[in-house]
């Protein structure tokens, strides 16, 4: 990852450089618009016509999904600015040039789209700081572990959780969920997850009983067709052992020197059934074993062919770069990721988590 301060600029003289930088961005935006506006099936019919015809394809699939993206009364006026902006009126031998108005029409609709993504973005923005704000730090320090936390949304606010903090003396709790959809709306009922989390664990009987309670919170607050997948583990300071509960999560990998494994799945996702019974999960780390939790948005990464990062992708790397310290396998499984997915537009929260015996 890179800051401000290590950006690199064109050279000043001559001006290939600096036009192609001006394409490849003009490109990005392209891509990115084309990614967002259509959907997986208009791109799956993309692929299946002959090439060209794709660009009239393209074409109509972005200006409709536009102009249905406007309100009903935007949508009248953008209609009537086309049409003033584009014919004539005759009478009595009189002709009425339209067009000026036509285009201050269209050029009102577009400054009202404007408007509403501006007053948007500003509040997404301050709910990308809070988010940030509750991450806990990258690197937290625990005697006898190393941990390496990191999660990136797809929008300015994302639905995945990442979480580390104490729960008793000593004790201390590593959870990774997944909040079904995306925006504004996945990304507070992440908060609640997490505010419910850091409630109800330090007092928590068991890892099933937790599982539980925070199920029946959520089955009870929740909104319909909305749940969470969580996979929550406790260790403690200078220990080997790990605590595991899995509610619907991918399971999380377990690299050893004999090669990668898989834990084994949980129960139901938390949201979907109010009675339900989670079981715990408990296994020990030797000197060096790492273990991986991550969210879909890593294996399901996916470039401008629409390919998949894929498990095998991940346990490769893990298998590669499993002897360094978890920073050191995160920002490598970062890097290849982002490299892999190239100029495609990120369809998911990326998180994971990384936890290795010191």
């Amino acid at each position: 990852m890179t800051d401000a301060g290590s950006r690199t600029h064109a050279p000043a003289e001559g001006t290939g450089r600096q036009e192609a930088g001006f394409t490849d961005r003009l490109r990005r935006e392209y891509i990115d618009l084309r990614n967002s506006m259509l959907s997986d099936k208009q791109l799956a019919t993309l692929s299946r016509i002959p090439r060209w015809f794709r660009g009239p394809s393209i074409v109509w699939f972005l200006l409709r999904g536009l102009f249905l993206k406007l309100t009903p009364t935007r949508r009248v006026v953008l209609i009537i600015g086309v049409v003033m902006a584009s014919v004539q009126i005759s009478f009595d031998h009189v002709k009425w040039d339209l067009n000026g108005l036509g285009i201050l029409l269209i050029l009102f609709v577009l400054m009202l789209e404007l408007k509403d993504k501006l007053l948007a973005t500003t509040e997404l923005e301050d709910g990308h700081a809070i988010q940030r704000a509750l991450l806990p730090q990258q690197s937290p320090v625990v005697p006898g572990w190393e941990l390496w936390l990191f999660t990136r949304s797809a929008n300015e606010v994302g639905g995945d959780l990442v979480d580390f903090f104490p729960v008793g003396k000593g004790r201390y709790a590593l959870a990774v969920g997944d909040v079904a959809g995306k925006g504004l709306k996945a990304a507070l009922l992440t908060a609640k997850l997490q505010a419910t989390l850091r409630a109800l664990a330090p007092d928590a009987q068991s890892l099933a009983g937790l599982a539980a309670r925070v199920n029946t919170i959520f089955c009870r607050d929740g909104l319909p067709q909305m749940f969470s997948s969580l996979v929550y583990a406790e260790i403690a300071a200078r220990g080997s052992s790990v605590r595991l509960i899995n509610a619907g999560h991918i399971p999380p990998l377990v690299i050893r020197r004999g090669g990668v494994s898989q834990l084994d799945k949980g129960g139901p996702a938390l949201g979907l059934m109010p009675k339900t019974k989670f079981k715990e999960l408990r296994f020990t780390l030797r000197r060096h074993d790492l273990v991986a939790f991550y969210s879909d948005g890593v294996t399901e990464a996916r470039n401008e062919s629409l390919e998949f990062f894929g498990e095998e992708r991940l346990r490769d790397l893990l298998s590669r770069t499993g002897s360094l310290s978890p920073a050191l396998i995160g920002e490598q499984l970062l890097r290849e990721v982002d490299a892999f997915r190239g100029e495609a537009r990120a369809h998911d929260d990326l998180t994971f988590l990384l936890l290795k015996r010191a």
